[in-house]
């Protein structure tokens, strides 16, 4: 009878309800919702991470440098440190959806300047990833076509190329991630197929004569920061929380899993390395056939990581682009960022403002940076310990100021917190003492840039700062009818009122 009578109430409800209320929506209603499944979010993730890649060059400095068992250590240490950050990270995840990711979630438990200034560094952190490996697949890929066709390296192949990944990168991100991720999940696992094949298959004591700078950092140190670089992009899946199917259960699960399985595939990679097993692929992506390698294993090798590198620039496009698409739903950046494809539901202008200004940086970055490529890497790390850091000390915040704090939260997040900002102060003078200024100038620009980047949209467009840490809210859509009317008052929150002409306790015996 209790559960009749509250049914009938509830069909009251809904006849009786306002229809006629002006309907809410969430403020990144414009991507579309609940569209990508757990395996489109972990195509998303490795394709940002590209640990194709990423094994090779680990496997080339455990040759290079022979650091033993204490490099394999460190990389197995650093994969736990990194699963603690993504530890941090899900503690926003599990319970909001933003297109802002780290960005919007240390809005959550810290203060707007603190949110800047991980914003700034996402930008810069993500910008640099996405140059460094757009500059890897041009050459990469011209290397590959010499291979099976004529030598066309040159500089107007290099530009060409260039253009034509850009485009083909824009498009594809325009499309949609559902478009790209299942693909490219596919290439990037047959390409961590072949690496861990040829590893296994092949045995070489021959050292690479690879000509290589000598790193600032010691070797157990420089592994660990390679390592952290190598992983840069796991939490990737975050930005697309709005665009997911349970966002709250799969984001966070994919969050989680992405740096176990780098960190398994890593410390493979340096096994493989010591053990004799890694030289012949190392030799066959840098030296070619003069390593000794097989013409067929040489065009394996270049394919599966020409199209890893093409992987992480697409991955890179499709989260920065949605991080540049919630700084312009909050008007931080300017609005047009925040146009959405008709019938896409993508954010178009992000994205090619994204690969523009990564094109760009790629002609840059081969006339003036590829020789000093150890400062430009180290001001990409420094950006993204910055932004991991503020999200571990913001995940402590949010959850003492809720009130769910644990005992294993509380360890995780101060201890994420205290080892970064322990790690930025050693980059930083590792940096002075070394010579590389451009190390300490890149954290005293981040530091700063969310004190300037409030100052000044306090000045220019003061109501920016009242939208800043947008995340996908409930709808009146997504309400049961009869269930009540969503409104937003006067501070812009969001609030559930009864519908007119019902009251608690209301049922059909009762009457009105």
């Amino acid at each position: 009878m209790a559960v009749s009578a509250a049914l009938r109430a509830a069909i009251t409800r809904a006849q009786n309800a306002d229809q006629h209320s002006e309907p809410v929506f969430s403020p990144l209603r414009g991507l579309g919702r609940g569209r990508l499944t757990p395996i489109d979010l972990l195509g998303q993730s490795l394709s940002t991470i590209a640990p194709a890649t990423g094994m090779v060059f680990i496997a080339l400095w455990m040759i290079t440098y022979s650091p033993g068992y204490v490099g394999l250590a460190a990389i197995a240490a650093t994969t736990s440190a990194v699963f603690l950050v993504a530890f941090c990270i899900t503690q926003f995840t599990r319970r909001l959806a933003a297109a802002g990711s780290l960005y919007s979630f240390v809005f959550q438990g810290s203060g707007i300047r603190a949110t800047l200034t991980a914003g700034a560094a996402l930008v810069l952190g993500y910008l640099g990833i996405s140059v460094s490996v757009f500059s890897q697949a041009v050459p990469s890929l011209l290397d590959t076509i010499a291979i099976v066709g004529p030598d066309v390296r040159g500089t107007a192949a290099t530009v060409i190329t260039t253009v034509a990944i850009a485009l083909a990168v824009a498009w594809i991100a325009v499309r949609g991630v559902r478009f790209a991720t299942r693909a490219i999940l596919v290439v990037e696992a047959c390409s961590l197929i072949l690496i861990v094949v040829v590893m296994l298959a092949t045995h070489s004591d021959t050292t690479t004569a690879v000509a290589l700078p000598n790193p600032s950092l010691s070797a157990v140190p420089f592994l660990a920061m390679l390592t952290v670089l190598s992983m840069a992009g796991f939490e990737s899946s975050a930005f697309f929380g709005p665009e997911a199917k349970r966002p709250l259960i799969s984001v966070t699960r994919t969050v989680l899993i992405s740096p176990i399985i780098c960190g398994v595939l890593f410390v493979f990679a340096a096994w493989a390395a010591m053990t004799g097993h890694g030289a012949t692929i190392v030799g066959a992506y840098f030296e070619g056939t003069a390593s000794g390698a097989s013409a067929e294993v040489v065009l394996a090798v270049k394919i599966g990581m020409t199209c890893s590198w093409f992987a992480s620039t697409l991955g890179c496009a499709q989260a920065g682009s949605r991080l540049l698409y919630s700084m312009g739903i909050e008007r931080v950046l300017p609005a047009p960022l925040a146009r959405v494809h008709r019938r896409f539901r993508t954010p178009y202008v992000a994205v090619l403002a994204f690969v523009a200004v990564s094109a760009a940086g790629v002609f840059i970055y081969s006339d003036t940076v590829r020789d000093d490529s150890g400062s430009f890497d180290g001001v990409v790390e420094t950006a993204l310990v910055c932004a991991y850091t503020l999200v571990a000390f913001a995940s402590w915040k949010f959850l003492r100021r809720i009130g769910e704090h644990t005992s294993l939260t509380r360890i995780c997040t101060l201890s994420v917190s205290t080892a970064g900002a322990g790690l930025l102060v050693y980059i930083v003078l590792d940096g002075a003492v070394h010579g590389m200024w451009a190390l300490p100038i890149a954290a005293l620009a981040v530091a700063v840039s969310g004190t300037v980047w409030s100052a000044l949209l306090r000045r220019a467009r003061p109501e920016s700062l009242l939208m800043v840490g947008a995340f996908d809210s409930v709808e009146t859509a997504d309400l049961l009818p009869g269930a009540g009317t969503l409104l937003i008052d006067g501070d812009g929150r969001r609030r559930l009122v009864p519908d007119r002409g019902t009251v608690e306790g209301d049922s059909p015996e009762h009457g009105r």
